[in-house]
């Protein structure tokens, strides 16, 4: 049976902690051992393993490539066979980690895009999560994903910024066109990294968006984030508990903590 997962998108521009705060939502999911969370890492870069401590063998992407190659080299894969082959790919693609399911797309479409390849692959990702209670993305910087509407089944958009009027500008601008082409049911700002409650109380002064929560530079997480530790071994702080009460009130106490 299918669920109606939480899907959570988090986005913002680059440099501004959205790896740091989806893993830590991922953490915080995790801790209810009845959850079944899946992380996907939509970033290039594929930064969200670290912190999750998952290592990556394969990527969304491979899986593309592979099979524009066959489809160029004349492959005449009829469609059921097609959707049964990249879901054995996908299914295979997975980490996975006690009550966590890991997959990570790659990097974005290039040289070589295939429509109906690509079109299968959102139809089959958007199947495998009906099978999680909560989904956690973790967007590429920007706004170009919610522009190619690949998170048309998002349900909860999480904006991070930092101070800088452009980390702002981009939030605000992701979540004007999120509006237009997505259907999500709620959406929320954090500001990240910041130094003090003063420069708190001047950037929310500063924004017209609803805000989830703030979050002060922490040392543990960002030595934990250099080193590449798994933030699965972050020691408890004051810091977190507030992240995660902030975080569960804007899921609507989806899950206890």
């Amino acid at each position: 049976m299918k669920n109606n997962p939480v899907i959570i998108a988090v986005c913002g521009k680059g440099g501004v902690g959205k790896t740091c705060v989806s893993a830590l939502i991922v953490k915080m999911l995790s801790e209810s051992s009845s959850a079944k969370i899946l992380a996907i890492d939509a970033d290039p870069a594929v930064g969200l393993s670290f912190p999750l401590g998952i290592n990556v063998n394969k990527t969304i992407d491979d899986i593309r490539n592979n099979l524009i190659k066959r489809l160029e080299n004349g492959d005449r894969t009829n469609r059921d066979e097609l959707v049964k082959l990249l879901d054995y790919e996908i299914f295979n693609a997975v980490e996975e980690k006690e009550n966590l399911a890991f997959l990570a797309i790659g990097r974005p479409e290039g040289d070589g895009c295939y429509c109906q390849v690509n079109a299968l692959l959102k139809d089959i990702i958007k199947d495998l999560a009906g099978n999680f209670d909560f989904v956690v993305i973790d967007a590429e910087a920007g706004v170009e994903q919610i522009s190619r509407r690949v998170m048309e089944m998002v349900t909860h958009l999480l904006l991070v910024s930092d101070a800088s009027l452009k980390g702002r500008n981009v939030v605000g601008t992701i979540h004007r066109v999120a509006r237009e082409k997505c259907s999500f049911e709620k959406s929320g700002l954090i500001f990240n990294r910041m130094q003090d409650q003063q420069e708190i109380d001047a950037v929310i002064s500063k924004t017209n968006l609803p805000l989830i929560g703030t979050m002060i530079e922490n040392e543990s997480i960002r030595n934990f984030d250099r080193e590449g530790k798994s933030f699965f071994d972050l020691p408890p702080s004051d810091a977190i508990t507030y992240f995660n009460h902030s975080i569960n009130a804007f899921l609507n106490k989806a899950v206890d903590i």
